[in-house]
């Protein structure tokens, strides 16, 4: 059994490099057969693990943060949401936001990660498969994906976002996390984007049926417990589940801002009303919307609007521990 790690020496602002020796070490130690490679961006992330996935490694590895997580993720994958390997993923993880980890019972301190990784235990995971814009075309206001040469696909283990989620990315992307830590960076950041953020209406199709979300804040689709930084979706899907969740909000307001906010970050089942609701598809489409066109999956921005969400044709073999659901 080979593996092939790929580090990322940026995560956690330039610190996790200090963990990768103690990774080399417990692996040495463990006489397990490696190779590895150093990225420079995410983009370099995604082509290591393309290029390790065709080139027969048995399990390649994401050392890094969620970005660097998903980057790697998407290496298992061709465009139709089809594995390109037989390959596992494993993940040592050294960055800010463990959602990931914490989604899939993948230690997050060092040691323990890597002796998960020597014990090779695998689960299957569903994951979503996203085709987005890959820049902003007023002209799709309103309009579904097209399948031509503007769109483009990737795939998510988390969660995917519009409105306030994606714009929240962002801002709290731009540096403030390294600051204020990863809880309190994202609440600045999430504060920050309800005080600027104007809602509006979105045009979406569910399962076939169209309908229009009005004055919708955030809509969040994805199939874990832990989304973003704290945030928490309390869902009825189990692993293997063929359906995502969609979490909405909706006409916030002062009076029930401070509710919406104890619904996402409690962790407590959803009671759907008027402000915030959870509903379960297996396919969405969020046509065009030029007042808030943007789109994130997996914490990080991605690309605009229109876009389309469907589960990802083959499951992912995942070093780790038993899943949460």
């Amino acid at each position: 059994m080979k593996y092939f790690l790929i580090l990322n020496p940026g995560s956690r602002s330039g610190k996790s490099s200090k963990a990768f020796k103690k990774i080399f070490d417990m692996l040495d130690k463990a006489k397990i057969n490696y190779d590895y490679k150093l990225t420079a961006n995410m983009d370099e992330a995604y082509n290591r693990s393309d290029t390790a996935n065709k080139a027969g490694y048995d399990v390649i590895v994401a050392v890094g943060g969620d970005g660097t997580i998903n980057k790697v993720l998407n290496g298992f994958y061709d465009n139709n949401g089809c594995r390109i390997s037989k390959a596992k993923m494993g993940v040592i993880y050294t960055g800010t936001s463990p959602d990931f980890c914490k989604s899939y019972n993948i230690p997050y301190d060092l040691e323990s990660a890597v002796n998960v990784l020597i014990k090779n235990n695998t689960v299957k995971i569903k994951t979503g498969k996203i085709t987005y814009a890959k820049k902003y075309m007023p002209e799709f206001e309103n309009k579904p994906v097209e399948n031509n040469n503007d769109f483009q696909s990737g795939h998510f283990g988390c969660c995917a976002n519009i409105g306030i989620g994606a714009s929240l990315a962002r801002y709290a992307n731009s540096g403030i996390r390294k600051i204020a830590g990863d809880f309190w960076g994202t609440l600045i950041s999430l504060l920050r984007v309800l005080i600027s953020y104007k809602p509006n209406d979105f045009l979406i199709c569910r399962d076939g049926k169209q309908e229009r979300l009005k004055n919708l804040c955030s809509l969040s689709i994805g199939k874990t417990y832990y989304i973003a930084s704290g945030i928490k979706v309390n869902s009825d899907l189990k692993n293997g589940d063929n359906r995502f969740y969609n979490m909405a909000v909706q006409n916030l307001s002062l009076k029930n801002i401070a509710y919406c906010l104890r619904a996402i970050y409690s962790g407590r089942k959803i009671k759907n009303n008027n402000c915030i609701s959870l509903k379960y598809c297996s396919t969405i489409e969020i046509y065009g919307n030029n007042q808030n066109p943007e789109v994130e999956f997996d914490g990080d921005p991605a690309g605009f609007l229109p876009c389309k969400i469907e589960m990802a044709k083959d499951e992912l073999n995942l070093i780790a521990g038993k899943t949460n659901g």
